[in-house]
């Protein structure tokens, strides 16, 4: 839903981008710190059984990594770095942050881990979707109500508001399971009217 804004955030993003290019980041690098900040966000979930203020920690960590997801794109494309095999990449490395930090939660027991297994499959499948779709041949970006942006913004809030009441992130992992596999049903409709067309 958020990935319509996507040209809108980048343009606000190309000061940063260039700031990282000028200082000899190429994108890769920029994903390398998005990866690196996704499993600080995940360490500091799993740590925060014993530090509550770990909390604060891994959604200030979560919301960079998120932010330096997005530069890489910007760098990349400002500088014509783009390459079929970053995308691969970039796309690779989103789904290890987003299991780390997903599994991390369950392993310090902040939310049910049956919730957080169908918040962890849906997150997989939305992603899983648009790849199968647009090998296929079948536009996906910005089809469904939860792209990746999203989970991070409720997962961040839900970090946030789990400092004040644990129980807030076992909430929205739920809510996030369902809107995960709701975001699936949605692009697999898309997909099916999309092939019945052609």
């Amino acid at each position: 839903m958020l990935t319509r804004f996507k040209e809108q955030v980048q343009c606000l993003l190309v000061r940063e981008a260039e700031l990282l290019h000028r200082i000899g980041l190429k994108p890769n690098h920029v994903s390398a710190v998005a990866v690196l900040f996704g499993f600080l966000a995940g360490y500091f979930f799993w740590s925060s059984r014993d530090f509550p203020i770990f909390l604060i920690l891994a959604s200030i960590s979560y919301l960079v990594s998120g932010l330096f997801d997005v530069l890489d794109g910007v760098v990349a494309r400002l500088h014509g770095e783009t390459t079929a095999f970053g995308g691969y990449l970039d796309s690779l490395l989103d789904r290890y942050v987003d299991a780390f930090v997903l599994v991390a939660i369950m392993s310090a027991g902040l939310c049910n881990v049956f919730l957080g297994s169908v918040a962890l499959v849906g997150s997989f499948l939305v992603s899983y979707t648009r790849a199968k779709a647009e090998a296929a041949g079948t536009k996906m970006e910005t089809i469904g109500l939860v792209e990746r942006a999203e989970r991070i913004i409720i997962l961040t809030f839900a970090g946030f508001a789990a400092f004040f009441y644990l129980e807030a992130l076992n909430i929205s992992i739920a809510v996030l399971g369902v809107l995960t596999n709701f975001t699936v049903l949605q692009r697999t409709l898309h997909v099916y009217h999309a092939f019945k067309q052609k």
